[in-house]
């Protein structure tokens, strides 16, 4: 190897470390931002994460190397992949990366929104299945695409066709799925309790 080569070696090991560095220094202040995004405190997220206070502090101000076993738990923590930690997505492309999960009894379901914030955004399509009751905290909205839903709040039942929609307290015993032997798709939306859809009215004339 000549010396021009061995310069040029040198000189993209070195990139490649202060790249490596950029990635490191950024995800301190993107874990703060995160947690505060969520309106988290470094207890709540100690308590969820069994790191110390003090741990989670020199983490996000940089004064502390993440390492993954720092970063799994908050990943899992805020409930986000790990490469969302590590790198963020890239400068001005909006596109969100659909990943289908496949669900039991034939059922798919495709997360919208790139982080859980405030409000979740799935569409959904639900295969035929036995209807099962469950609460749980939380507010959602369905929104018909194609097919038939059916929805059981309590002791009440409806049906709604495409263009149709639904919100409830999760609180009350629910169940939603097709109306009949085929499949529905909706556009599901969920968040805290408290939550609602607002409704601009048209103005007058």
């Amino acid at each position: 190897m000549d010396k021009r080569q061995d310069q040029r070696r040198h000189q993209d090991e070195d990139n490649g470390t202060g790249e490596v560095e950029r990635i490191l220094d950024a995800i301190g202040p993107r874990l703060r931002a995160l947690r505060r995004d969520r309106g988290l405190t470094l207890e709540a997220l100690a308590a969820a994460t069994g790191f110390s206070v003090s741990t989670l502090s020199r983490l996000e101000s940089g004064k502390r190397r993440p390492t993954l076993e720092l970063l799994i738990p908050l990943a899992r923590a805020h409930r986000i992949a790990l490469d969302q930690l590590v790198a963020a997505p890239a400068s001005g492309d909006p596109r969100v990366h659909l990943a289908p999960l496949h669900k039991g009894h034939g059922s798919t379901l495709v997360p919208l929104t790139q982080y859980p914030g405030r409000v979740q955004v799935f569409k959904q399509v639900l295969a035929p299945r036995e209807p099962k009751l469950v609460t749980h905290e939380g507010y959602e909205w369905l929104y018909v695409l194609a097919g038939e839903l059916r929805l059981v709040i309590g002791e009440h039942e409806s049906t709604l066709g495409p263009g149709e929609v639904a919100e409830f307290d999760t609180r009350e015993p629910h169940w939603f799925g097709p109306a009949g032997t085929t499949a529905v798709e909706i556009l599901h939306l969920f968040g805290p309790r408290g939550d609602r859809a607002v409704v601009h009215p048209r103005p007058a004339g």
